[in-house]
């Protein structure tokens, strides 16, 4: 995500906010008490597909999985992580963000992580944390050479093996509306003669914390990128850049750390960091942050923003090679099958619609195989404008076709 030098700052007591009663929307209880006093993986794919909204009495504690917000959402009436304890998560089979919207307290004296993975060894993929993106792959045999990273910044390959770091350019925006992590670094450049094939660090995940009362933290709420390496005669990898981590609340105290650092590539290089958006009305003693976050005060009685308004702009892929786009794809890379297949071929256009999306921006579709080769970049042109109120326009893109699985993602510039 970000590519700037790493930083560590504190926020200090003396930032006067006055104390307010914020309202978290949805924050209804329904998935009860969540206390983690020992090691927990809380498994994402148990939430139940509904409307972020929905109260999950009958699922309590499992959590909701709204495929339009992209996410799977919490709803606790309280939040404990005890001090020695951790707390991690298996992601949701669309790699999905986690929102918690806490009616109570949250208390974080142990961890909270959702970090991506550290580099596997080929063909394997690092892992994401939730909401992030996976590492590349490295060299396995000569048909499945090392990959680039995977992400809207995932790490390209070069002359030396990986980029180091994954923010070739940034994405996103500071106030993590909507959220996502970060993105995968790239693998092991092809050498026959080494025994081991490293690829890539995955992106770190994300999530929201939004409580209507206090936030303490005196423990970690961290979401780094995994790492990358520097191996075998001078061989690197990339590391994965750091996730997002977005916290709404009443009063934050405590004296922890809210991390999102990108994770360690070939020769020290260090992948980009990611995001951090704190929004809260009063403040005491000290949060060490890492990167310099987002520090919003908000006014008495305020509601919490938790997704983007209807008149924010969307962008999404229509089809592919004529070949429908689901609206829930899952990206599996041979575990489910594709999301969209094609005929054996050199190049195939995609669809992209935009809505509230100036004419001016860029639109940019970004195809990243999961091994060989490095990613194409295509921007993408205007073919017709829908409507204009609200302003819906459909662009399109001739991409390049390479044999295998790629992953096809879309992102807009405005001017």
């Amino acid at each position: 995500m970000k590519t700037s030098t790493l930083a560590l700052i504190t926020i200090a007591a003396a930032i006067p906010f006055a104390a307010a009663d914020i309202i978290v929307p949805g924050a209804d209880g329904s998935d009860g008490v969540l206390n983690i006093t020992e090691d927990t993986t809380i498994d994402l794919s148990e939430a139940i597909t509904a409307a972020w909204d929905t109260g999950n009495g009958a699922n309590a504690g499992k959590g909701v999985y709204d495929s339009e917000k992209w996410a799977v959402v919490f709803k606790y009436s309280s939040v404990t992580v005890a001090e020695g304890a951790t707390l991690r998560f298996a992601n949701h089979p669309s790699k999905a963000p986690v929102v918690w919207l806490v009616s109570g307290d949250v208390t974080i004296a142990g961890s909270v992580n959702l970090n991506g993975q550290n580099l596997r060894n080929a063909p394997n993929l690092a892992k994401p944390g939730p909401g992030g993106f996976r590492g590349a792959s490295g060299y396995f045999s000569q048909g499945v050479a090392d990959g680039a990273g995977f992400g809207p910044g995932g790490g390209f390959i070069d002359a030396r093996g990986g980029r180091y770091g994954t923010g070739i350019e940034t994405y996103g925006n500071p106030s993590l509306v909507p959220l996502i992590g970060g993105s995968g670094g790239s693998g092991q450049r092809n050498r026959t003669s080494y025994a081991r094939h490293f690829g890539g660090g995955a992106g770190g995940g994300a999530i929201l914390i939004a409580s209507v009362g206090t936030l303490n933290v005196t423990g970690t709420i961290v979401a780094d990128g995994g790492s990358g390496g520097d191996y075998l005669g001078g061989e690197r990898t990339g590391g994965g850049s750091g996730g997002g981590i977005r916290i709404v609340c009443d009063s934050l105290v405590g004296t922890g750390s809210v991390l999102t650092r990108g994770g360690a590539g070939g020769r020290f290089y260090e992948a980009g960091v990611g995001r951090v958006r704190i929004e809260r009305a009063s403040n005491e003693n000290a949060i060490t942050v890492v990167p310099d976050p987002s520090v919003i005060p908000l006014a008495d009685g305020a509601t919490a923003l938790l997704w983007p308004p209807s008149t924010a702009p969307e962008v999404k892929i229509v089809s592919i090679g004529g070949g429908t786009v689901p609206a829930d794809p899952r990206a599996s890379f041979g575990t489910a099958g594709p999301d969209v297949a094609l005929p054996e071929t050199n190049s195939t256009q995609v669809i992209v619609e935009t809505t509230n999306v100036e004419q001016a921006s860029q639109v940019k579709v970004r195809v990243t195989p999961r091994d060989t080769t490095n990613p194409s970049i295509i921007d993408a042109t205007v073919d017709t404008v829908v409507s204009t109120s609200p302003l819906v326009i459909r662009w399109t893109a001739d991409l390049p076709v390479k044999i295998g699985y790629s992953a096809v993602q879309v992102r807009v510039i405005r001017p």
